[in-house]
């Protein structure tokens, strides 16, 4: 019988061909490796695919992040969390094998909290970003920092990132990119309504670690949430709070790519 090394891994890929292909070629080295398979409660996923599978590993075991630490291959053109690509899957290995849980890497994780006009409270977490929205009508809701009534916000949305979420939609909607080690989050309007009579900032804000944004809501039933890659549909909400009080996500240290590397390979590419 193959000596274990003990350390207990699970394997989460997309649908696609060429991501069975890797995941399977990378299970049969797991294996040789020594590691055991446990979906229930590994030490280590490991995420084939892009960030988008990524980000469903986290939603499955965000009840043990705690204990759960992540790493990833990425088999597509953009992987910014995935720290592997396809042909390094013997490197990938060998990092789960000598890894430090000590010394992860950690990122911090956005609470999301849903008051309902019941009184009840619904939690997601996010790593990268939430929206809220209506499907068909402009969104009103007052924005308050703390308990401070900033504006009145009017338009088509409003986003919350995290620092690491800040290169995702954030990006593409005019936010400012932060890296993770500042303690902070950050709000960026949706296609505000500003004219003589409705005023917002119009400008991404910084908020910082120690406080919250709450956007109290007008009764409506065709509130959409986002919370990362999954959609909620809502009515009788009253308001929507968000910290940076929702824990962490570790990452292996092995290979560990450096934020604005990342960032670099992401969206720049070489440097001619």
């Amino acid at each position: 019988m193959k000596k274990t090394t003990g350390k207990k891994v699970w394997i989460i890929k997309n649908h696609y061909d060429k991501t069975t292909v890797i995941a399977a070629e990378l299970e049969a080295l797991c294996l040789a490796a020594g590691f055991i398979f446990d979906e229930k409660q590994p030490d280590i996923v490991i995420s084939v695919g892009g960030d988008g599978t990524l980000l469903a590993a986290l939603h499955y075991y965000e009840t043990q992040l705690e204990t759960v630490r992540f790493i990833g291959v990425h088999t597509g053109h953009l992987g910014f969390y995935a720290d592997f690509q396809e042909h390094e899957l013997d490197k990938l290995v060998d990092a789960i094998k000598h890894e430090d849980p000590s010394e992860a890497f950690r990122y911090p994780l956005l609470k999301v909290q849903i008051h309902f006009t019941d009184g009840s409270v619904k939690t997601h977490l996010a790593l990268n970003e939430s929206i809220i929205k209506r499907a068909s009508k402009t969104l009103v809701a007052d924005f308050k920092i703390s308990d401070f009534l900033f504006e009145k916000f009017r338009g088509d949305g409003l986003s919350v990132s995290t620092p690491t979420g800040s290169t995702a939609y954030n990006k593409s909607i005019g936010g400012a990119v932060m890296h993770p080690r500042v303690k902070a989050f950050q709000v960026t309007e949706v296609a505000s309504l500003n004219n003589l009579v409705y005023r917002t900032l119009g400008a991404p804000m910084i908020i910082a670690a120690k406080d919250t944004v709450t956007f109290v809501l007008e009764d409506a039933d065709d509130y959409l949430l986002t919370v990362d890659q999954l959609e909620y549909f809502y009515d009788k909400i009253a308001s929507v709070t968000y910290s940076l009080d929702g824990g962490e996500i570790a990452f292996v240290n092995g290979g560990h790519t450096g934020f604005w590397h990342r960032v670099k390979n992401a969206f720049i590419g070489e440097v001619k």
